[in-house]
């Protein structure tokens, strides 16, 4: 990958963020204030939350247990993200690992659809319209779909995205005194912000996480640690630890590797709301990692 090519990638996730910050500067008081934000910020959380927690680490890599009703919670949350229905979601990242950077990975930046800038394209956001939700729910997501409380909640997706710019809107109206005007604010920030940003960081695990970064194991395949976007990421973009250990909760594995979602993991575990909590002991680390870099 050529240093232009990098630099148009990091120039693509940084610049969206970038325009959201000059957005809440210029029309502070105005448009936005702390109250949009804090809005913003709480759907953000949950909803994220939803994602790398529910969606990612329980649902599809089955990284801890938990009772029904907290997981079909976690499916929720989740499908709040609007980033597709809990089987499609669960059966495309399944997929993704069983052929990671190969032929039939849905958004690999390295096969199929090109390299370069083609590939990131293709990885960041051309695979929504072009290999998403294709994996077979049935071989992909089977537990899932044979649970007819998953199945009821992947479909009714299309009612969960009124509900994910719904909460926000009436958060605005309410906290903005009643008016139409704190209700479109909340709609925009809340919603249709707090959605594109969601979106744009789970997009930068599949294509940033597979062109730069750090590696540290021996794993066949072109993953990456990139750490400046561990905050935002709730810890996702530690995406080559991932790919070393798929079924870890924790995917910050050194101490300084900041991890909000095993966070969350630990505190549901010591709740006692979490249990058979996956954790990589420092041996197996140090086995698969390369020369030099344990």
């Amino acid at each position: 990958m050529s240093r232009t090519e990098r630099t148009a990638n990091l120039l693509g996730v940084l610049v969206p963020f970038l325009g959201v910050l000059a957005a809440v500067v210029l029309l502070w008081d105005r448009a936005v204030d702390g109250i949009d934000l804090a809005i913003l910020g709480g759907m953000y959380l949950v909803t994220a939350l939803g994602i790398t927690v529910g969606f990612h680490r329980l649902l599809t890599h089955r990284a801890f247990q938990t009772h029904p009703w907290l997981e079909r919670t976690f499916a929720v949350l989740g499908s709040l993200a609007v980033e597709g229905s809990v089987l499609d979601w669960v059966a495309d990242h399944r997929k993704h690992h069983a052929h990671t950077d190969r032929e039939g990975d849905p958004h690999s930046p390295h096969v199929g659809h090109g390299s370069g800038l083609e590939g990131l394209w293709h990885a960041h956001v051309g695979w929504l319209v072009r290999t998403q939700g294709q994996a077979d729910w049935k071989r992909f997501a089977t537990e899932l779909y044979e649970d007819p409380a998953m199945r009821r909640i992947g479909r009714r997706f299309p009612y969960l995205v009124v509900v994910s710019l719904l909460v926000p809107t009436l958060a605005g109206f309410a906290l903005h005194g009643f008016t139409p005007a704190g209700a479109l604010r909340g709609y925009i920030w809340g919603g249709l912000v707090r959605i594109f940003l969601v979106h744009h960081v789970t997009w930068s695990i599949n294509s940033v996480c597979h062109f730069f970064g750090r590696r540290r194991f021996d794993i066949d395949d072109h993953s990456t640690n990139v750490g400046w976007l561990a905050v935002l990421s709730l810890g996702e973009s530690w995406h080559h630890n991932h790919h070393a250990f798929p079924r870890s909760a924790y995917h910050g594995l050194r101490p300084w590797e900041i991890d909000l979602s095993g966070l969350v993991i630990s505190g549901l575990e010591r709740a006692g709301l979490a249990w058979n909590v996956v954790r990589i002991p420092p041996e197996r680390q140090r086995a698969k990692a390369v020369a030099g870099t344990a």
